[in-house]
C-alpha cells in the first residue's frame, strides 16, 4: 500500500495536467454538457439536455453475507461527492473517476477528502454532498439518497436531496466494477434522474460463508444529476 507521502509524488503529474487553480470554481457552466452512454443498449437512456450537477463519488459499497446463497448482498453505500463540472471538456474528465479510485484503493491512512484535494479536481475540493442509503419512502427495503443539503451551492436548502429507485442497470465491461445505473427520483427536488457511470471497483468477492463479517469495498464513479 502507498503511504500518504509517496502518494503525493505518484499523482503530481496528474495535478500538473489540470487547469490552473485560478480557473477552477464550484459548478462551472454545464450548458453544453451531454451524457454519453454506450450504444446498442436500452438500460441507460441519456437525457438530451444538460445536467444540473456532475460529481465524482468516492467511498464504499457495503455488503452483508447472504448465508442461504453464499453470496454478498448490497446493504448500502457511503460516499462523498465532489464537484467535477469544471473538468468537463478537458482531457482529464473521463479519467478522473479511475484516477480517484486508483489513489483511493491503493492507499491506507488517507481520507476521501485528501484524495480529491491532492488531485486538485475542484477549487477547494468542493463537496457537493453525501451519498448513502435510507429507508424506502414509498415501499420496503433501502433506497439510495444523494444529499446536497449541507454542502456547496445548495447548502441550507432542505429540498436539495433526491431519493431514487433504479430503472436501468448496465453491467460494466470490467467484472470488478459495479454496474452503471439510471435512477428516477421518488422524493426530493435535487434531480428527477441520476446516472451512475464510469464506475470503478465496488464489487464484493463472489462467495461468502455463514458468519462472515459485513464488508466495505472501495469504489469511485461519476454521477450526473438531471432536473
Amino acid at each position: 500500500m502507498l503511504t500518504f507521502s509517496i502518494l503525493a509524488l505518484v499523482i503530481l503529474g496528474y495535478a500538473d495536467a489540470l487547469p490552473s487553480k485560478g480557473h477552477l470554481r464550484t459548478s462551472c457552466d454545464l450548458s453544453c454538457a451531454r451524457l454519453q452512454v454506450p450504444a446498442n443498449q436500452t438500460q441507460l437512456i441519456a437525457p438530451t439536455y444538460a445536467p444540473s450537477f456532475i460529481g465524482i463519488g468516492v467511498g464504499t459499497q457495503n455488503y452483508t453475507c447472504n448465508a442461504t446463497e453464499s453470496t454478498y448482498a448490497l446493504v448500502g453505500a457511503v460516499a462523498e461527492l465532489f464537484d467535477s463540472s469544471c473538468l468537463y471538456g478537458t482531457p482529464t474528465f473521463e479519467s478522473a473517476p479511475t484516477t480517484a479510485y486508483d489513489v483511493w484503493s491503493a492507499t491506507t491512512g488517507i481520507t476521501i477528502q485528501e484524495v480529491i484535494t491532492m488531485m486538485g479536481l475542484t477549487h477547494d475540493s468542493t463537496v457537493l454532498g453525501q451519498h448513502y442509503y435510507v429507508l424506502n419512502p414509498v415501499g420496503s427495503g433501502l433506497s439510495p439518497k444523494w444529499d446536497f443539503t449541507s454542502s456547496g451551492v445548495t447548502a441550507g436548502n432542505s429540498n436539495a436531496y433526491v431519493i431514487g429507485a433504479k430503472i436501468g442497470d448496465l453491467p460494466s465491461s470490467n467484472s470488478s466494477n459495479i454496474d452503471n445505473l439510471m435512477v428516477k427520483a421518488v422524493e426530493g427536488e435535487l434531480a428527477v434522474e441520476v446516472f451512475r457511470v464510469d464506475t470503478n471497483g465496488g464489487q464484493p468477492p463472489t462467495q461468502c460463508a455463514a458468519g462472515d463479517s459485513n464488508i466495505t469495498v472501495k469504489y469511485a464513479a461519476q454521477y450526473w444529476f438531471f432536473q
